[in-house]
């Protein structure tokens, strides 16, 4: 977007929205990108390549737009643009998409109340990635890389990926709202040969442990100690025998659980997938409206909530793109399903259909991945609470048959999310309250609901981290959505694993 001096100022902005309003439209918002950044460094074998694309190691790209929500005859209209030239054209063009839509809807959307807010949401992060010399950047990886170069390493990755989006925000009832959010997301990679013939792999992408979201995470020394760590675990991978096939005690570290979490507790209780309209995209969920404040989704010892007041995680972004501020929902209180991540929209036709008021208000999800799509319910911070039982080594001393598991390797879920299979990096198997050794291509699978059942141990809040998800594809269009989970250790009884 070009020639920024013909954005419009705020007040005009409004006068756009007021435009629509006085044309019909019951509602009106407007999402104004002034910087849409993304930049990738990539480190293959010591080469600044992408592995993934075949082209450069290092890549930027900017854009800027706006894209405008109307709301006409209880059906939606949109309309997005990068020429500040046509601005009252996409505003025309939103509303005229409503009218189109509003002879054709079938269920008239109707939004939740919500406080009308004027703020502003800046981002955690000491030093802004972008600010980084390439120089400082390249010469860390470099170093980093001279780490993992060791015997029994064949490939090597390490990534480093940043976005930095400001973003103002207008609607019709009087929000008015900026946003500057920066994202960093660092990884590293090791893989390997084993003597079975077959390729191991370990990852490290880092926990959030402070409150920083910037490249001041980017410790030399954590990160050669956890690089170090990463080759001496692959190296015992190579040798190490197959995963038994048995039914056992499964502790999940939170490397791993976070995407256990994300994927049969976060997207199975997306509102708009529980009201079908994920169905023909990304599958819907086995969770019915009449199942709020009765289905037992757990044992006790489950809580997990939808978190966005979390500050060092991606799905932390202040306020919504219906201009709602963050909010902290209990999804699952003690074992009992109890909310659900949420918009305006949907919990007002949830409580219709159900004949009952199941929520209060919008949990606060709503969220586009840029400014030429339109908002849709994403994950905020989907958490499980910690626990009583202690640390790992207490969970571990009360096993007496399991398996540890880290690391996401592959995963299949259930179309509604009833069911799933996991492939983890590494295991280490549990016997009689002690850890044993590794074994390689470790497994686990099961129904969701008596897997979650099963928990029988939650780690203390020693064990609890922020694990970062880069990569949440929904709807379509697609749109690729940032997150977080913060987890803790958990452990699960009478589960089938390695197979």
């Amino acid at each position: 977007m070009s020639n920024t001096d013909r954005v419009p100022t705020p007040n005009q902005w409004k006068e756009h929205i007021k435009r629509l309003t006085a044309g019909g439209a019951s509602y009106a918002d407007v999402r104004y990108y002034s910087e849409d950044l993304s930049g990738n460094i990539s480190l293959h074998n010591g080469n600044l390549v992408n592995p993934y694309s075949g082209g450069s190691g290092i890549a930027q790209q900017s854009e800027s737009g706006y894209g405008v929500r109307c709301l006409y005859g209880g059906a939606w209209g949109f309309a997005a643009s990068s020429d500040p030239a046509q601005i009252t054209a996409t505003f025309d063009r939103a509303l005229d998409n409503a009218k189109t839509a509003a002879g054709r809807v079938s269920f008239p959307i109707r939004l939740a109340d919500k406080e009308v807010l004027s703020g502003e949401f800046v981002s955690p992060c000491a030093r802004d990635p972008f600010d980084v010399p390439i120089e400082e950047q390249i010469a860390f990886l470099n170093g980093l890389d001279a780490v993992l170069n060791q015997t029994g390493v064949a490939q090597r990755a390490i990534n480093l990926s940043a976005t930095r989006t400001k973003i103002e925000y207008y609607d019709s009832e009087g929000a008015e709202i900026r946003k500057q959010i920066i994202n960093f997301f660092p990884s590293m990679t090791v893989m390997g040969r084993g003597t079975s013939g077959d390729m191991q792999r370990r990852t490290y992408k880092p926990p959030r442990l402070g409150e920083s979201r910037g490249w001041e995470i980017m410790d030399p020394e954590h990160w050669h100690t956890e690089g170090e760590r990463l080759v001496r675990e692959l190296n015992e991978l190579l040798v190490a025998p197959a995963c038994p096939v048995d039914t056992r005690s499964v502790i999940i570290l939170p490397d791993m659980m976070f995407l256990q979490v994300h994927e049969t507790i976060g997207h199975a209780l997306e509102l708009d997938r529980i009201l079908g309209y994920e169905l023909s995209f990304a599958g819907g969920s086995f969770v019915r409206l009449e199942d709020f404040g009765n289905l037992q989704y757990g044992s006790t010892r489950l809580t997990a909530r939808a978190d966005a007041t979390v500050p060092n995680s991606p799905g932390s972004f202040g306020y919504d793109d219906d201009g709602v501020a963050a909010q902290n929902r209990l999804l699952i209180d003690r074992g009992t399903l109890v909310g659900a991540i949420s918009s305006r929209q949907t919990v007002t036709e949830a409580n219709a259909k159900a004949g009952r008021d199941i929520f209060a208000g919008s949990g606060g999800a709503n969220r586009a991945c840029a400014f030429n799509r339109t908002p849709i319910e994403r994950m905020t911070n989907i958490n499980i609470d910690p626990g009583n039982d202690g640390n790992l080594d207490d969970i571990i001393a009360d096993t007496e048959r399991g398996i540890i598991v880290s690391g996401d390797r592959s995963w299949s879920i259930g179309s509604n999310r009833e069911q799933f299979h996991f492939a983890t990096e590494i295991a280490w198997l549990v016997e009689d309250g002690k850890r044993c050794g590794v074994v390689r291509n470790p497994s686990y699978q099961g129904m969701t609901l008596d897997f979650y059942r099963s928990l029988t141990a939650v780690g203390d809040a020693s064990t609890w981290e922020v694990h970062y998800v880069p990569n949440c594809g929904k709807g379509a269009p697609g749109q690729i959505m940032q997150l977080g989970h913060g987890i803790p250790v958990c452990r699960f009884d009478n589960v089938k694993v390695g197979e």
